[in-house]
């Protein structure tokens, strides 16, 4: 008969098997986790040292040149914004994130190699290949959508941006020709319906916004440019006006020889012409895309001073924003800023102002982060622009700097202007004076002209209070003379106090009328008065 096995012997001899077992099942994690927190240290230890000392350097080097980037974004955002809009690095880190994700899932394969798996129990096998891919997918595909990102980037600067030539500031400042397209294929970038400068300090961001009525007639064009010679008097072509001034530019593109936009570079003379000032870089946005730009950030928030109407009162979704602080989508922010029902064109500028600087302010670094590739599609879809590529790094710095000042307006609208027959000399004062305020300078000395009446001043009769109107115009009655004709008493009549005056009505953008001028249309502060 066998000897009998005894129970001790066989419970030793399990336990130490389990034992071994645990410790190799240890040594394979252990060698992937190694992999995870020093790519190449798992082959240092255990398996080729060549392929762990490439491993190891290559992570080395990558950690101190991120280190170094991170450390001069903090001290100069210059660095991040340069990096941000280079294409050619763009594509450099995209190759290297992609090559990273290889070479790193490798690494990862070949530690569960060294790790020896089938000397492993089944479940302590399948564990092993579980944490391994865990790890190597999650790294190699968060790697991965990094490249994706930084490629999304890239195609946002190649698609958006030109790359002409850098055009340095006139007199220190940046002067931007902002235009909003209609919407519709084919057709949204034909006819700008709104036109603002923004005119930036090239040095602090200062911004002074001037925007000029679409209605505008009459206007001269930059002295010198092809228009200046065909319209030496002023654009006094019969019904058009300065936003028909694209299309006109279109039908008489030979005047334009070798230009890609001529109906937005006809527009950039009048705005000069009108405005004397010179104009950098212009940008179109398409209105449409703006709502997806909005919707790609969260909304905006914006004070709504009485109801907007949004839509049109046939159609089913019509309804109306309240007043009071909303929060708004993109397809309510824009009717919000192009709504002229229950108000007019002058109201609906203030308005576009709001719009711009509650952008501005509400749109943080950390958002864009969050949203970048909603923004960037968003961006590739509203915006048109000359505006170098290597420039941008420029003019987001600046538009940071702006996030923490005031922003001025002006707009080029009644009573102060009359938009039918405009005194341009009137105009190129009021921006020079805007300027000159924005930048802290006394305002400079107007030329002497002869003494003119507001109302001519304006272009637009002047308005007298209505009591005033009253008594000017009746006839005095022979029972009662009027108080002009009255003879002196001994004792004056004690004074009446002067009835309170009445608020100025709002007009949903900020406060202000037609005859008393919006108050975004023309503030130190805009937003102040939004």
């Amino acid at each position: 008969m066998p000897p009998a096995s005894s129970s001790g012997s066989h419970v030793a001899r399990f336990s130490a098997d389990d034992r071994a077992q645990r410790v190799r099942f240890r040594r394979a994690v252990m060698l992937m986790v190694m992999t995870l927190v020093v790519p190449g240290s798992a082959q240092l230890s255990t398996g080729n040292r060549r392929v762990g000392r490439i491993a190891l350097w290559t992570w080395l080097a990558l950690l101190s040149l991120g280190l170094v980037a991170v450390a001069a974004s903090v001290l100069w955002n210059g660095v991040a914004f340069w990096a941000g809009t280079n294409t050619t690095l763009l594509q450099l880190v995209r190759l290297a994130l992609m090559a990273l994700a290889v070479g790193w899932a490798y690494l990862f394969m070949d530690a569960w190699r060294l790790g020896q798996p089938l000397t492993l129990q089944r479940q302590h096998r399948l564990a092993v290949v579980g944490v391994n891919g865990f790890l190597s997918l999650s790294v190699a595909g968060s790697l991965l959508f990094g490249a994706h990102v930084v490629g999304v980037q890239r195609e946002f600067m190649i698609s958006m941006f030109g790359t002409g030539d850098a055009v340095g500031a006139h007199q220190g400042r940046y002067n931007v020709l902002l235009m909003g397209g209609d919407s519709g294929a084919g057709r949204w970038g034909l006819r700008p319906d709104a036109m603002t400068v923004a005119s930036i300090d090239a040095e602090t961001g200062r911004t002074v916004l001037i925007s000029l009525p679409r209605n505008m007639q009459d206007f001269p064009f930059a002295e010198g440019s092809v228009l200046d010679e065909r319209f030496p008097k002023g654009f006094d072509v019969e019904g058009q006006y300065l936003n028909s001034l694209s299309t006109w530019a279109l039908d008489h593109a030979e005047l334009f020889k070798g230009s890609k936009n001529p109906g937005v570079d006809a527009t950039v003379m009048g705005v000069e012409g009108i405005t004397g000032l010179e104009v950098n870089y212009w940008a179109m946005v398409n209105l449409e895309g703006f709502k997806e730009l909005v919707d790609a950030v969260g909304g905006v928030e914006l004070n709504v001073r009485q109801p907007i109407p949004v839509g049109l009162p046939h159609e089913k979704g019509f309804h109306h924003i309240e007043p009071g602080t909303r929060t708004l989508d993109g397809h309510d922010t824009l009717w919000f800023a192009r709504a002229r029902e229950g108000s007019d064109d002058y109201s609906r500028m203030a308005r576009q102002k709001c719009v711009m600087a509650a952008m501005l302010q509400q749109i943080s670094p950390q958002d864009a982060l969050r949203n970048f590739e909603s923004i960037a599609a968003a961006g590739t879809n509203m915006v048109s622009t000359d505006l170098p590529r290597h420039e941008v790094d420029r003019f987001v710095e600046l538009a940071l700097k702006a996030r923490s000042q005031k922003i001025a307006t002006l707009s080029l609208v009644p009573p102060m202007i009359n938009t039918a027959d405009p005194d341009i000399a009137l105009v190129q004062r009021k921006v020079a004076e805007a300027i000159a305020r924005a930048e802290g300078e006394p305002a400079p000395r107007p030329t002497e002209q002869p003494a003119e009446e507001p109302a001519e001043e304006s272009g637009e009769p002047a308005e007298q209070p209505a009591d005033t109107a009253e008594v000017a115009e009746a006839p005095a009655t022979s029972g009662a003379p009027s108080e002009a004709q009255a003879p002196p008493t001994s004792e004056a009549p004690a004074a009446t106090p002067a009835p309170p005056a009445e608020a100025p009505p709002l007009t949903g953008g900020s406060v202000g009328s037609l005859a008393q001028g919006y108050a975004a249309n023309e503030a130190e502060d805009l937003g102040a008065v939004c």
